[in-house]
């Protein structure tokens, strides 16, 4: 098996990942589980953003600078549409928006599938 290697230059560090073969050979010892298993076991800390989204619109720049207090600003969703749960930009999710006691929270109601986030991220 390959080990990772650090190498320096002049400037920079640089790291040299092992080859395929080395990370296939450390699933198939078991030494990281299944290839699905390895590859989420390296991202489950990472932060993510998520975002609600109720609507869009699009307006002129003179439109813009004329809003003020009590503006309305008519979105693309009718009142009871779904809204969408975004994760880094991205729809994941679809559901209902809720009140909890003084704070707002979504029921999931829909789950974008796993083929469609892909094909929506390419």
């Amino acid at each position: 098996m390959t080990d990772t290697i650090l190498e320096t230059t002049d400037s920079s560090p640089t790291v040299q990942l092992p080859a395929a073969a080395a990370y296939d050979e450390l699933v198939s010892n078991g030494r990281l589980g299944s290839a699905s298993e390895a590859d989420l076991s390296l991202v489950f800390d990472l932060p993510v953003e998520l975002a609600v989204e109720i609507g869009r619109t699009t307006m002129t720049i003179r439109e813009t600078l004329e809003m003020g207090p009590g503006s309305i600003v008519a979105l693309d969703r009718l009142t009871g549409d779904p809204v969408d749960l975004l994760v880094n930009g991205q729809t994941i999710a679809r559901g209902e928006v809720v009140a909890i006691d003084e704070e707002f929270g979504l029921r999931i109601t829909q789950v974008v599938s796993p083929k469609r986030r892909l094909d929506a991220a390419a």
